[in-house]
């Protein structure tokens, strides 16, 4: 009995390794990205995927194994596909909850699918895009735009814009290859010192140095139309984001910080629909308003909101002081690593611009504590209708799994999950079903984020939608 154990570990293990190459052909040569569960399985290895079968159990009541997954994955090999993502966790679930065997699997994934197996595979041109600054934020964009990188991925990572010497190639690589919190880049990095770029996984990424944004010359690097995402945070208003638009090649700016003034402050998978296409400059808003915006959309949207105070608790930034000194923000010269600080935060009044129903309804405020990565929104909310922590619980474990905001909003009842465990999460906010808190109309939800790699993957889902790429989900919501 203790054998069939490792004979079922051997097993699944056996259907993944068969499972991955094909997970990478149709990535690679359809441009079909497979989820499972809103979890993107590309470039996964096959512990990743082993655990996000382990993890669908709090899903589904029918258990989904490698095989049942495999089986489905073969049968989209199939089928002529045209660029979409398609969730093989969804889509086992509903089909084994229906049938005993796979005899109707391929009639089902033909009607599922239809959509993309009748619209014609439009070839979206490929598109330049710049990074203009390479800290925490940059350098996790340029490590998921080359993770997505191939022949049906249209966004192309072509330069990333930094100030100093030009003969720091090799630290400027040397921080992408290798990070305290993420860990090591996946695959490999050359430095080419003669042009001037770093070559992460065959990506020729040119290495540009200037001091101010309109200095750069993108055409004489073979740069054209491109999007500038500024990672910076020096320039928030349309006047200095403005000056990227003055440079030769440039076309659009991304500002991953809360924009100022009239720009547009976007939360993917809330208010994304108000980029338009003539839009030149857009703010993808903060870590803290994309984690909490979709939970209190989806709140707002089943039980009304009609006030409420979010309490960050926020990983120390760069901005801090390692060590007590001078600074010009009020209690920020104090030691980031010895102390929690208490500062402003403009999240909870940022949310209103995505949802401008909230206008006026929410405060906020934040404390910086010693992690270094991995934050805190604790939502205490007046609701317009009374609720129990179960009631909550299940329906925002539904928005997880069955919402289009899937993608956005991740659930955990786990009691022994701490702030360390959500470092990598690809989604903007992790609610912690276990610390819900409900009595009548009020409640208290504990919502993880990281602030970084969260955070960037929201980016990336406004890069898209700036460029004009956005692939429909199989099954949708």
């Amino acid at each position: 009995m203790n054998q069939q154990h490792q004979l079922d570990w051997q097993t699944s293990q056996s259907h993944t390794e068969i499972a991955i190459p094909l997970i990478a052909q149709l990535y690679r040569l359809k441009g079909v990205e497979i989820r499972m569960f809103g979890k993107s399985l590309i470039n996964a290895s096959t512990i990743d995927i082993l655990k996000a079968h382990r993890i669908a159990r709090r899903y589904s009541d029918t258990p989904i194994d490698t095989e049942k997954t495999l089986q489905i994955i073969e049968q989209l090999h199939q089928f002529p596909l045209s660029r979409c993502c398609i969730d093989i966790g969804r889509l086992a679930q509903a089909y084994w909850e229906k049938y005993d065997n796979a005899d109707n699997l391929s009639d089902y994934l033909q009607t599922v699918l239809n959509a993309s197996l009748h619209n014609a595979d439009v070839n979206v041109e490929p598109r330049d895009v710049v990074l203009y600054g390479f800290g925490r934020i940059g350098r996790l964009l340029a490590r998921l735009l080359v993770e997505k990188s191939g022949p049906n991925y249209p966004l192309r990572l072509r330069a990333i814009v930094v100030r100093g010497k030009e003969t720091d190639l090799e630290k400027r690589a040397s921080l992408l290859r290798r990070d305290s919190v993420h860990g090591p880049f996946n695959g490999s990095i050359i430095v080419d010192h003669e042009q001037k770029a770093i070559i992460a996984n065959g990506n020729f990424i040119q290495i540009i140095y200037a001091n101010q944004p309109d200095q750069v010359d993108y055409p004489a690097y073979g740069i054209n139309n491109a999007l500038i995402v500024d990672n910076t945070g020096v320039w928030r208003d349309s006047e200095g984001l403005g000056r990227h638009l003055a440079a030769n090649g440039a076309e659009k700016v991304l500002l991953t910080a809360p924009g100022k003034g009239d720009i547009k402050n976007v939360v993917f998978g809330v208010n994304d629909a108000v980029i338009n296409e003539d839009d030149t400059i857009i703010s993808a808003a903060s870590c803290t308003t994309n984690a909490i915006t979709p939970v209190l959309k989806a709140l707002n949207d089943k039980y009304g909101i009609h006030s409420g105070h979010i309490e960050t608790v926020h990983s120390f930034t760069n901005d801090q002081n390692l060590i007590d000194n001078f600074h010009s923000g009020d209690r920020r010269g104090r030691s980031a690593s010895l102390n929690m600080v208490l500062t402003s935060t403009g999240a909870a009044k940022a949310v209103s611009k995505a949802l401008p129903e909230l206008a006026g309804k929410l405060t906020g405020n934040a404390i910086r504590v010693p992690t270094p990565n991995v934050s805190m929104a604790v939502a205490n909310l007046n609701l317009n209708a009374s609720v129990d922590k179960e009631t909550l619980n299940r329906y925002l474990r539904d928005i997880a799994l069955h919402s289009s905001m899937s993608g956005q909003v991740d659930y955990t009842e786990s009691t022994e999950l701490v702030s360390s465990d959500i470092v990598g999460s690809r989604h903007a906010g992790v609610v912690d079903g276990t610390a819900t808190i409900a009595q009548d109309n009020r409640c208290v939800l504990y919502i993880w984020y990281d602030n970084e790699f969260g955070y960037s993957c929201q980016v990336l889902h406004c890069m898209e939608q700036m460029l004009g790429v956005k692939y429909p989900v199989y099954p949708p919501a």
